[in-house]
């Protein structure tokens, strides 16, 4: 008869007392303190994780909300999150106590490639001067204003000599689209476009792509789960790390080619503006302006303007692609208000109603962020009749707000008429809220508006969009975990 080893009993009574103390911490820190919202009851460790459809986050938000309220509380892993869903609560915290909740919340992917700093992960006081500065410097460069109108129109016509040599043959416009909102944010931040057939270019585009689609995958969201975890798991989710050391020295090379051609008098860029003052504060041991804080801030508006804006325009080309009837307006509104003979500018937008109304309902109906970006409290928080904890997670779900019934009946049905009154008239909403709201606002808003209705305009000013299958077999509903990336598919443009 064998005899137990005394030091495999030790071994297994360690791991249990070690189990023991994970989960007791796990379930401390989930209960929290203060009267959170209401909420499923959550496992220690894995939180709701088994709760959740992780392949629509946003409908298990939906179901939640059924039966909780507007205001519940969740657990991703060992992750408390507060849900904010509807546009009333989505306000009343956004806004109404947009301090109380203008921290960022955990997002363990972003993080590691920014060392928690960076214009979308920063916090606190050195966050808000970074932001400011930033806002300032991208106002100066002229965002929102001509001379960055007269850039987007400039890569207009680049990318219309692209399609043109498509030939009517089918294409995968992606890396079209790509290109060219990415060169519009290039001109910004780096005083200059790139030819398409760039080597380097490319390959920084095709680098921007991977990370998205990496982003959308359930590596990326266990990853978000389990941190600690995955980390050491191998999985493709660790290529998002390699990609983005990858432009992380481009962004370094471009910078010090700035820095030996820096003239103060005469900042070019967005580099310039920073690099003047870094060296204004060089003295400043506390500063926040270092190398290390523009490369984070140059990777951030460089690596966000060429996707989002991009995947809007992707997929709206895909939504007027599935409803010919709809593009028809547009184009007759086109040719009565600009013609054939000169570029579409942003003062035509006023007088081109349907048009603004199909550039918002996409935006709308493919609700790109579907739970916004994630916010948290910066310090213990009253909330209606709750306290949230200080750096809880906020899931203000902007979905919920864009695809309200009441503002916008049946909202999962594209319909520009959700934007125009009973004249035709353009119609303002305040449940539009793509970019988010308050003081964790996307910093791009206005370049991306001025993109989106100048590129889409410019191109259905000289195309028809057509499509390899039948409209009604044409899929529009978006594969994702936590955003609404569109789908690959074919595209046929004819010269009109």
């Amino acid at each position: 008869m064998l005899l137990p080893c005394p030091l495999g009993a030790t071994t297994i009574f360690l791991a249990v007392c070690i189990s023991c103390l994970l989960f007791l911490s796990a379930w401390i820190k989930m209960s929290g303190s203060g009267k959170l919202p209401p909420g499923p009851v959550a496992f220690p460790i894995i939180g709701n994780a088994l709760q959740l459809n992780m392949k629509n986050l946003s409908q298990s938000m939906s179901e939640l909300r059924e039966k909780y309220g507007p205001i519940f509380t969740i657990y991703l892993g060992s992750e408390r999150v507060v849900v904010l869903y509807g546009q009333e609560v989505v306000k009343e915290a956004l806004i109404d106590q947009g301090d109380e909740f203008s921290d960022r919340g955990r997002m363990p992917v972003f993080e590691r490639m920014t060392d928690k700093k960076g214009i979308a992960m920063g916090s606190g006081e050195p966050w808000k001067q970074l932001r400011r500065f930033t806002l300032t410097t991208l106002r100066d460069l002229g965002m929102g204003k001509k001379s960055i109108e007269e850039r987007i129109l400039e890569e207009a016509h680049f990318l219309m000599e692209r399609l043109k040599n498509t030939h009517g043959r089918p294409f995968d416009p992606t890396l079209f689209l790509n290109h060219a909102t990415s060169n519009v944010i290039c001109s910004i931040v780096f005083g200059d476009r790139f030819d398409y057939e760039d080597k380097k270019f490319v390959t920084l585009i095709n680098l921007i792509d991977e990370i998205n689609k990496l982003q959308c995958s359930p590596w990326t969201v266990l990853y978000n789960f389990f941190p600690t975890l995955m980390h050491y798991i191998p999985g493709p989710h660790q290529r998002t790390f390699k990609h983005f050391e990858e432009l992380r020295k481009f962004v370094l090379e471009r910078v010090e080619m700035h820095r030996e051609s820096l003239e103060p008098s005469c900042p070019r860029d967005f580099i310039d503006a920073f690099l003047i003052k870094l060296k204004q504060e060089q003295h400043n041991s506390q500063s926040e302006f270092t190398t290390d804080s523009l490369l984070r801030r140059t990777l951030g508006l460089f690596f966000a303007g060429t996707g989002t804006t991009s995947d809007t325009l992707k997929q709206g080309l895909k939504l007027l692609m599935k409803y010919p009837e709809i593009e028809e307006k547009v184009h007759v509104e086109i040719d009565r208000v600009i013609g054939r003979s000169r570029s579409p500018c942003m003062a035509d937008r006023s007088q081109m109603p349907y048009t603004d109304a199909v550039v918002h309902e996409i935006q709308r109906f493919i609700s790109l962020a579907p739970l916004g970006v994630p916010r948290a409290v910066i310090r213990d928080t009253r909330f209606r009749q709750y306290i949230i904890p200080k750096g809880t997670t906020i899931f203000p779900v902007l979905q919920s707000v864009l695809y309200d019934s009441k503002e916008f009946p049946n909202p999962e049905q594209f319909n520009p008429g959700h934007f125009l009154d009973e004249n035709g008239a353009f119609k303002k909403s305040d449940f539009f809220m793509p970019f988010s709201i308050g003081k964790r606002s996307c910093l791009g808003e206005a370049l991306a508006r001025m993109e989106l209705f100048l590129l889409l305009t410019t191109i259905l000013q000289n195309f028809t969009l057509k499509s390899p299958i039948d409209p009604k077999d044409i899929d529009i509903t978006p594969t994702s975990f936590t955003s609404n990336i569109p789908v690959s598919y074919q595209l046929i443009v004819i010269p009109r």
